[in-house]
């Protein structure tokens, strides 16, 4: 069977039957993520190095952090740079350990996550909000529709997340202030490790010795 013209989209055969599919325009950001990120961090008063992407576990997120500039001096002295060993790390929160390892060389102001849908945005983020600061970018249409007021707002509440939006023309904007106390949990294995990701990006980003050979 053709499809009428006021059909949107393609038609489909299932069995004998044909039924017409809507096509959802595909949403877009209006720039690229670091130029967002950077324009989130900013209207967030999120004050810190905002940077590049990357994946940190499985989620891409774009940190906005400090140098803990005494610390990675302490470091360097030491010989002890960013460890990216897991296993390694897991062990700097034993007691046994917990006088002798190397203390966090970075401070995490924040955790965002650029994304087109909130769904996406949300399982980035939520990881990371159980720790500190946590915030979603987002298109400016996608905080329009009644899904994100229904179930997007309740969760982002929930979790303490904020969640700034980018009209088209790359302006952005809170739309939800995150909530800072919210009862966050201690240091441990996992938070250590993040940090010394994040220690190693902002020896990157600076161009700075890593303190080993």
């Amino acid at each position: 069977m053709a499809a009428t013209p006021g059909h949107i989209g393609q038609v489909t055969a299932t069995g004998s039957r044909s039924f017409p599919t809507r096509v959802v325009p595909r949403v877009e950001l209006p720039a690229s993520t670091s130029e967002l990120a950077a324009e989130a961090a900013a209207q967030l008063g999120w004050d810190g190095v905002v940077l590049p992407e990357v994946t940190i576990l499985g989620r891409k997120v774009c940190v906005v952090a400090r140098l803990r500039t005494d610390v990675h001096a302490e470091r360097i002295a030491m010989g002890v740079g960013p460890v990216a060993d897991r296993a390694i790390v897991a062990t700097w929160t034993w007691p046994e350990f917990a006088g002798t390892a190397p203390a966090p060389a970075a401070e995490i102001v924040g955790v965002l996550v650029v994304a087109r849908h909130w769904r996406t945005a949300m399982a980035s983020a939520v990881p990371f909000a159980r720790y500190g600061e946590a915030a979603m970018v987002l298109p400016a249409s996608t905080v329009l529709t009644q899904d994100y007021v229904d179930n997007c707002l309740p969760r982002a509440r929930t979790y303490g997340m904020a969640v700034v939006t980018a009209d088209e023309d790359a302006n952005v904007e809170p739309d939800l202030n995150g909530r800072t106390e919210r009862l966050l949990l201690d240091e441990d294995a996992v938070s250590r490790w993040v940090n010394e990701m994040v220690y190693e990006q902002l020896l990157a980003s600076y161009d700075l010795p890593v303190g080993v050979d």
